[in-house]
């Protein structure tokens, strides 16, 4: 394990001791997570495009006079879910936008259509949907939520998850990634995942790596995640994702971290953090995804055979089989996890409502999912 100095000593590391720094990492993990990489099979939903915030870097977000915001409607979720059951999926990932409601009357005109005054109530209803209507189990990512409506969505999703990104107010200065974007302050986000932790949500959130942080301020935030974890227990896990410059945003010009950037973060992540939590990084960001298994991390996170990822859309997953044969020639085995992991799933009664312990998928002794899909051919659709 790395204290706080030693991790901010890394950051001019020589190739020796960033060699050095990821054997320790792929050692720890190694004796807590053995030779086992994981993923969830997903279908991923955009419940909306709309938000609040504008955040430098994004292109989900779309504004109401562009003509291509969207609250997707009952239909299409149910069509979605539906045909990624049909393939195996078991995790329903509703990602959307922040608030729109609070900053457009579009977006509150259009919930009004649907019944709603909240994109948190008509989301509960989709998730409420999922569980009456399909073998899937929802996984929230809808951004800060007060603690009511943390308490709301635990009684209809498996998990929740949202990216603290960093700990620095500095990102909300002026010209900086987070500049007029209410929902990124660092003390809003952080005490969405103190409520979390409060009520026990198994949880996920991370860091984005490469929008104008310090490698100091990329240290803190880590540390900030594991200290509500030792509070708390409930971060499952821990994404380090790399920022991927977007034509047409403020930062289409910005330099994007390199693949040992993403090495010494991930090795640093998986020596700060507490054991238990899962280290994760995306496969479709980075070619050379293969250095990761050498630096830490034991999860692909969540992979889906039939909607492409919404936030990076120009970068489709890798295909299953691909990272299966990339784990073997490791050494590794790659297995289907649930949305919830496993030291969670042990624990039902405190992590998970007796709704959600009877409609979670079918798990074998270890906790992973029964019902393996790890060589089937996966495509990204539209």
């Amino acid at each position: 394990m790395l204290t706080r100095e030693d991790a901010i000593a890394m950051e001019n590391c020589s190739s020796d001791a960033l060699n050095a720094l990821c054997k320790s990492a792929a050692a720890l993990r190694d004796q807590t997570w053995s030779t086992t990489m994981t993923y969830s099979r997903k279908v991923f939903i955009p419940l909306t495009n709309m938000c609040r915030d504008t955040c430098s870097y994004c292109t989900f977000v779309q504004h109401p006079d562009s003509g291509k915001a969207n609250i997707m409607g009952r239909e299409k979720i149910l069509a979605e879910v539906l045909q990624g059951q049909k393939v195996g999926c078991k995790e329903v990932l509703f990602s959307l936008g922040e608030k729109p409601e609070k900053r457009y009357r579009y977006a509150k005109d259009w919930l009004a259509t649907l019944g709603h005054s909240t994109m948190v109530d008509y989301l509960t209803e989709a998730c409420e949907m999922v569980l009456s209507k399909s073998l899937m189990i929802p996984h929230v990512n809808a951004g800060t939520l007060t603690y009511d409506e943390l308490k709301q969505l635990k009684s209809v999703s498996g998990s929740m998850g949202m990216m603290l990104e960093c700990s620095s107010d500095r990102l909300m200065k002026k010209g900086m990634p987070h500049f007029g974007c209410p929902d990124k302050v660092p003390s809003v986000r952080l005490k969405t995942l103190h409520d979390a932790g409060l009520l026990d949500i198994p949880f996920t959130t991370g860091i984005l790596i490469g929008i104008g942080e310090t490698w100091e301020e990329r240290i803190d935030s880590l540390l900030a995640i594991n200290e509500l974890h030792l509070a708390h227990g409930h971060i499952q896990e821990v994404i380090v994702q790399n920022f991927r410059a977007k034509p047409g945003t403020a930062m289409e010009n910005a330099n994007e971290p390199d693949v040992n950037d993403m090495r010494k973060t991930l090795a640093v992540a998986r020596l700060l953090l507490h054991p238990s939590i899962s280290l994760q990084a995306p496969p479709n960001l980075e070619e050379d995804y293969v250095a990761y298994i050498g630096s830490g991390i034991n999860d692909w996170g969540g992979i889906s055979p039939v909607t492409k990822d919404f936030i990076n859309p120009e970068r489709a997953w890798p295909q299953i089989e691909s990272i299966a044969s990339t784990c073997a020639n490791l050494g590794y085995q790659l297995q289907e996890r649930l949305t919830v992991y496993p030291r969670y799933l042990k624990a039902p009664t405190r992590y998970l409502t007796p709704r959600l312990q009877n409609a979670m998928p079918s798990w074998r002794s270890d906790g992973l999912a029964k019902d393996q899909h790890v060589s089937t051919q996966l495509t990204c659709g539209a």
